[in-house]
């Protein structure tokens, strides 16, 4: 990696390769695991880390819930093909202190994601998006609009009335993904042996690949480094 002060200025995640060790009994000897950490760490100063994200803002003096940043951060395998009946889930994002929450939601093609109001005034939800183009009308306190996303892709959703506001639901055509837990740890299991690319997503870095291999009856441990602007808390 290069290493003049105007690369390091950049934002970047690093994958570090672990160790090979063996699968917990009741893992399929076909298949092999992915396990690992994320770290939020501290961005080398420099330019600012671009953002496709409106700043956050609250209403009156009430503050919005806190977001760690660590649940914006999505691991998954890259292009992986998968020939199974996909578990179509129910997932939800609110609107609570002019915020979409949570602000980062992975789901699997055929999921249903609703959006209830908790807002004491009317929002709006809307993507332009190319994998999910719709606009869900304006709706008041109370009350719940849901979508079903059929196709893969990352998908913007905004509100018309609050233009600050945004979320960003990331649709895989297969299981192989998942959000960190609070701590950093996460796991993807039963992945078929073979080469993947895994990549470490965050939507004010971008993609950031490492090619691994996965061998039947085996567990392979991943490290994510990802950096985040000066002076935010994970």
């Amino acid at each position: 990696m290069p290493v003049s002060h105007a690369w390091r200025a950049w934002p970047y995640i690093s994958v570090l390769f672990v160790a090979l060790s063996a699968l917990p009994a009741g893992q399929a000897p076909e298949t092999g695991r992915i396990v690992g950490h994320v770290t939020l760490t501290r961005r080398v100063p420099g330019k600012p880390l671009a953002s496709t994200a409106y700043p956050r803002r609250t209403i009156g003096n009430n503050d919005a819930p806190p977001l760690p940043d660590i649940r914006n951060v999505v691991v998954y395998i890259k292009d992986a093909a998968y020939h199974g009946a996909l578990p179509a889930r129910r997932a939800e994002i609110r609107q609570e202190h002019e915020t979409f929450l949570p602000h980062t939601v992975a789901i699997t093609t055929g999921s249903t994601i609703e959006f209830p109001n908790g807002d004491p005034f009317f929002h709006n939800v809307f993507s332009l998006s190319h994998a999910a183009n719709f606009n869900l009308g304006r709706y008041e306190r109370g009350q719940s609009r849901g979508r079903v996303f059929t196709k893969a892709g990352t998908v913007k959703v905004y509100c018309d009335i609050h233009s600050h506001m945004s979320a960003t639901i990331l649709v895989f055509d297969h299981p192989y993904f998942t959000i960190p837990e609070l701590n950093g740890s996460f796991e993807l299991p039963s992945v078929p042996a073979g080469q993947y690319t895994v990549v470490g997503w965050h939507e004010r870095v971008g993609e950031r690949t490492e090619r691994i291999r996965v061998e039947a009856g085996r567990q392979v441990s991943v490290e994510l480094n990802v950096p985040i602007d000066d002076g935010e808390t994970p």
